[in-house]
């Protein structure tokens, strides 16, 4: 698992087979192999190995792994074959080009503990940690965690290009700041995390931008009185990924069997993880903090139901958000309300109910970049894609406060048109704590609508209940 580039291991990343290698760069998007499969139910047999967990590696790229078993992927695989029963056999390979080919493709091995969730070379298991792209400076250095710190314009920033930081960096005029280190490397004879931590230490750099997992490993290794801060995410940009396992497309029986163990042995997982001082997001993408006790255990959503349209009791209905007289106009990314008046609010199992006993139409408005205006013709644009619930249809932006009319009136016709006229019930996600499937919801009822639906747990629960997803690109309001 190395680090994200444009999507979490992007450009280089997909090359570095997006397993973070400085996880530095993003989110992975790409062509090769087609659309994002999902697991098929009547698949062909599973071909993994039954005696051995056979597991695809580097053996140089620490903190994930190595040859002598030092890292933290090395102690994953550890837990995993404990619970399968088997020894650990490795397939060592660099991360470099061909990884994923020469490895999980040539069926060598069975398993890569670390890729970012979701890449169109493997199968993802469901996600097992939240990380994210941070600062790391010296305590005498403040700054805010936001790229748009008026500090950065007077300091030398280190950061490996392709990634989401340099996008960053881009945006707010900080390129002539930028020291570079080079993203796709040889891991057992170059470590650009490492320079970089060391070059702030020494005070080459006043702070670097790096991937989490790795810029904590080498604090703690080389530098421990750095400062190391989650960078805020923007609009269009993301800096936070979350992990899973790779293996082979058409294995569902395995992947149930790693998705098992993951949930079993979560709280050894994040104990391994914390060790290596990596930065772990909580579902809000909130920092967790490793000294603040015992993990409260999630509660199911307040104000969701199971298909029958009775809330779930919880201890936070009683704080639940109100709802607002219109709609949310900014900071789209925040506790939301129990329920939409109006509307039926359903949780994974609601909404699974809901697709056996009717045809429910599926909207995800996750935001989505729009193609900038004024593009000449060999001004290559390349729509986003994003892994949805399987069936889903992506309209993407239409559940921002306010809409152009433009929008509007084809958001309104797309819904009229994908409802056969209003008689299947429009189903409203994203993601959890956004904003904008509630705004979709509520425009949808004021349409005149009245099969609404509104599930707020989106795309993260769908996937930890371990259902279907598949890669779309978004619909666009017609010129």
């Amino acid at each position: 698992m190395r680090e994200p580039t444009r999507g979490p291991r992007g450009g280089a990343a997909r090359r570095r087979l997006t397993i973070v290698a400085a996880l530095c760069a993003g989110a992975l998007s790409m062509a090769a192999g087609g659309a994002l499969r999902a697991q098929e139910i009547t698949a062909t047999p599973d071909v993994v190995d039954r005696t051995e967990l056979r597991v695809c590696a580097d053996p140089g790229n620490l903190p994930y792994s190595n040859d002598k078993g030092e890292g933290f992927e090395n102690r994953i695989a550890e837990i995993v074959a404990e619970e399968l029963g088997l020894p650990v056999r490795y397939t060592w390979f660099p991360q470099t080009i061909g990884f994923v080919r020469r490895t999980l493709g040539e069926k060598r091995c069975d398993l890569i503990i670390g890729v970012a969730a979701t890449n169109e070379l493997m199968q993802n298991t469901n996600p097992y940690y939240n990380s994210t792209y941070v600062m790391v400076h010296r305590k005498d250095v403040a700054l805010s965690g936001s790229l748009s710190d008026p500090a950065l314009k007077d300091m030398a920033i280190g950061v490996q290009p392709r990634t989401p930081v340099a996008s960053l960096l881009a945006r707010h005029g900080l390129l002539s700041h930028m020291k570079s280190y080079p993203l796709i490397v040889d891991t057992r004879l170059e470590k650009p995390a490492r320079a970089m931590i060391a070059d702030v230490e020494n005070g080459t750099l006043d702070v670097a931008l790096a991937w989490g997992p790795l810029a904590g490993y080498w604090i703690r290794e080389i530098a421990p009185d750095l400062v190391m801060e989650p960078i805020e995410a923007e609009a269009g940009v993301r800096v936070a990924f979350l992990m899973s396992m790779g293996i082979r497309y058409n294995e569902p029986d395995w992947k149930h069997r790693l998705n098992r163990i993951l949930r079993k042995r979560k709280d050894d997982i994040d104990a391994i993880l914390a060790a290596y001082n990596v930065p772990l997001l909580d579902r809000k993408g909130q920092l967790i903090k490793p000294a603040t006790g015992p993990k409260a255990k999630p509660a199911k959503e307040a104000g969701q139901d199971t298909g029958k349209g009775t809330p779930v009791p919880t201890a936070k209905t009683a704080n639940a958000i109100a709802e607002p007289a219109g709609y949310r106009m900014d900071d789209y990314r925040a506790p939301v309300p129990a329920g939409l008046a109006g509307a039926r609010t359903v949780d994974v199992d609601g909404l699974l109910a809901l697709r056996e006993s009717e045809e429910p139409v599926l909207i995800d408005v996750f935001p989505a970049a729009r193609k900038p205006e004024g593009r000449t013709p060999d001004q290559i644009w390349r729509e986003p894609k994003r892994a949805t619930i399987k069936g889903a249809h992506w309209l993407a932006n239409m559940g921002l406060g306010a809409l152009p009319e433009r929008e509007e009136t084809a958001f309104r016709a797309e819904l009229e048109r994908l409802s056969d006229g209003g008689k299947h019930p429009l189903v409203f996600f994203c993601e959890p704590e956004c904003w904008m499937s509630w705004n979709a919801a509520k425009r949808a009822l004021s349409y005149g609508f009245d099969k609404v639906v509104w599930y707020p747990g989106g795309v993260a629960r769908w996937s930890e209940a371990d259902q279907l997803l598949e890669e779309t690109r978004p619909w666009r309001p017609s010129e």
